[in-house]
């Protein structure tokens, strides 16, 4: 676990190679994940470095992020914008995973906006769907990004998520959507440690708890982000069926799949931002 004043002191760095390296004065982060690239390109006046040339910044170890923190504008909002993020099963301190949500809080950001690569449990899901987070299970529970850190260094430890993901930036999510006629949903994220993928009777387990979408990642990010007092909304990539039919599942065909609906998550980012009030 690590401490308070070793934390503090990597995102200072960080956030200060950021500064360095892209600008400051965000509005925005937006963190993209498995396979999830496009949005990069709809930002203007892009400009980007790699992660390990960022002090404090872990490494991103799994195929289909690519390590590149990436700075631009969408309309009058100036972005960050983190392609690829770190795990909870690579090894890393969940303090650790959630650092560049902490530094770009520093630079500036107030929204938080997440995607990740999930398996669809409800039937109302179809591979490709973009669902729109309402709220998240958190089976992450044995560790936390908060855990052990000094109230007087990050604030108080006892965030209250009842309100995690934010209604009125769903709502405006949905909408911008389904006017462009894009296929969107919304649902209930569960998270799970991985990196294995779920049993039949996991997923039977999950469906019983109310989750419509399972994956490994985002809620430490969204505990974090909100302890930082920052706005979340959240966008789920339907990647494959969490059915207890399900028999062939990798990482390489999850990646596949996101990439397929990669182009229209981007749309979706795109016009979001552009009509978002901040």
């Amino acid at each position: 676990m690590i401490e308070s004043t070793a934390l503090n002191q990597d995102i200072e760095v960080a956030a200060d190679g950021i500064r360095k390296a892209l600008g400051t004065a965000f509005d925005i982060v937006v963190v993209l994940g498995s396979g999830l690239e496009s949005f990069v390109d709809k930002l203007g006046d892009r400009s980007s470095v790699p992660y390990s040339s960022i002090p404090g910044f872990p490494s991103s170890t799994v195929p289909g992020h690519a390590g590149l923190l990436f700075a631009g504008s969408v309309g009058s909002r100036r972005v960050l914008c983190c392609a690829g993020r770190f795990h909870y099963y690579e090894g890393y301190d969940p303090a650790v995973t959630t650092l560049p949500v902490r530094a770009a809080s520093r630079l500036g950001a107030r929204l938080a906006l997440f995607t990740n690569a999930a398996g669809g449990i409800s039937e109302r899901l179809s591979i490709g769907d973009l669902m729109v987070l309402d709220d998240h299970l958190n089976l992450l529970v044995a560790d936390s990004p908060l855990r052990g850190l000094a109230d007087d260094v990050f604030g108080t430890k006892f965030v209250n998520m009842y309100g995690a993901y934010d209604v009125d930036l769903a709502s405006l999510l949905l909408s911008t959507g389904t006017a462009r006629h894009l296929p969107v949903k919304h649902g209930v994220y569960a998270a799970v440690g991985g990196p294995q993928y779920e049993t039949r009777a996991e997923i039977r387990m999950l469906r019983t708890l109310g989750a419509d979408a399972v994956g490994m990642s985002t809620v430490h990010e969204v505990i974090v982000a909100r302890q930082e007092s920052m706005r979340v909304c959240a966008v789920s990539v339907i990647t494959d069926l969490a059915t207890e039919t399900t028999t062939e599942l990798s990482h390489e065909k999850v990646v596949a799949a996101a990439r397929k609906a990669d182009v229209q998550l981007a749309q979706l980012l795109q016009d979001f931002i552009g009509k978002v009030e901040l």
